[in-house]
């Protein structure tokens, strides 16, 4: 017994082509990748930590056979693989039923075909969650969803991505429930549970920080590192002070981007964080990792999920989205 809280890690497998689309930039019709790139580095900055996490993989990702090389390491490096649904578009919320059964059918049938893995745990893209979603998850049999973003940002994040790109109207309107709403963050930032006509299904949230439900992802801090190191470090060690004052054990958030800069693909440089050197954000992410490991034990979704079912009951959440 460590007497640690736990923390569970995982990454959103985004890849080049599908952050270019979210932009708006019609080069991700050709499904570039970056993959080869970073995986290995991912993967060896885990290994020498001794961390397995939960990578949520995209299907169209593991059909695509220039990628079939770096999500099988995946798996065989022992970690946990999740569904971040087949196309990675950020409106589930117009999907209706058949759509998202089709999609997530899809995703799993790829990502299965590749890993060997039957996957049982989702994050829908750009935070996208409905009630629809979760009913298809639990029809699916799904042990965990892992969507929601109680983050007080979220509108200005959208807005943000608005201003700087060249989105057309209509790109606009699919994309206005991107990162999720202002109403999204007085949802928990502890685990809870979904009440669903077909039973319920456990919600592990991306966890922002207790109370002032600001962001505390590693693509945020590295943000906050291009101002000031010192500032980075000040507030994510008050982050973990109120994560245990308030008893929160932390869903931690990595995304590829945390491991590249511009010197790695100059089409992503106007991407939050990608002007820093890639040994400045690789300091930055250890500095991150030695501040939590010491207060937290680290696991995968999967087995955070295990450990919460097994202990006190979850708080009941309704399903009721303002989308």
């Amino acid at each position: 017994m460590t007497g640690k809280l736990n923390m569970s890690l995982s990454l959103d497998l985004d890849n080049k082509w599908s952050y270019l689309r979210t932009y708006g930039n019609p080069a991700w019709q050709e499904f570039p990748s970056y993959l080869d790139l970073v995986v290995p580095r991912i993967l060896d900055f885990l290994a020498k930590r001794g961390v397995r996490i939960t990578f949520f993989v995209v299907g169209k990702d593991a059909a695509l056979e220039k990628n079939r090389g770096a999500i099988a390491s995946l798996s065989a490096a022992g970690h946990e693989i999740g569904n971040h649904s087949y196309f990675h578009e950020p409106w589930l919320h117009l999907y209706s039923e058949g759509d998202l059964d089709r999609d997530l059918r899809m995703a799993e049938e790829a990502i299965e075909d590749v890993t060997g893995v039957r996957v049982d745990g989702f994050r829908g893209p750009g935070y996208s969650l409905t009630k629809t979603t979760l009913q298809v998850l639990k029809k699916r049999g799904y042990a965990y969803d892992a969507t929601a973003f109680p983050n007080i940002l979220n509108p200005l994040s959208r807005a943000y991505l608005f201003a700087t790109t060249n989105l057309s109207r209509e790109e606009k309107k699919r994309r206005k429930a991107l990162f999720g709403s202002f109403a999204d963050a007085f949802r928990p930032v502890k685990p809870y549970r979904w009440e669903l006509d077909e039973g319920s299904l456990p919600e592990l949230p991306v966890t922002t920080m207790p109370v002032f439900k600001v962001p505390i992802h590693f693509s945020y801090l590295t943000y906050l590192g291009t101002f000031s190191r010192r500032l980075t470090r000040l507030y994510l060690g008050f982050s973990i002070g109120m994560c245990k004052l308030t008893r929160t054990e932390p869903s931690l958030l990595l995304h590829p981007l945390d491991f590249m800069s511009q010197e790695d693909d100059a089409d992503l440089a106007g991407f939050p964080g990608m002007g820093l050197p890639l040994a400045t954000k690789m300091e930055l992410l250890n500095m991150y990792f030695d501040l939590l490991l010491e207060s937290f034990e680290p696991m995968t979704m999967g087995e955070h999920v295990d450990r919460i079912v097994a202990g006190p009951r979850l708080r009941a959440c309704q399903p009721v989205f303002s989308r």
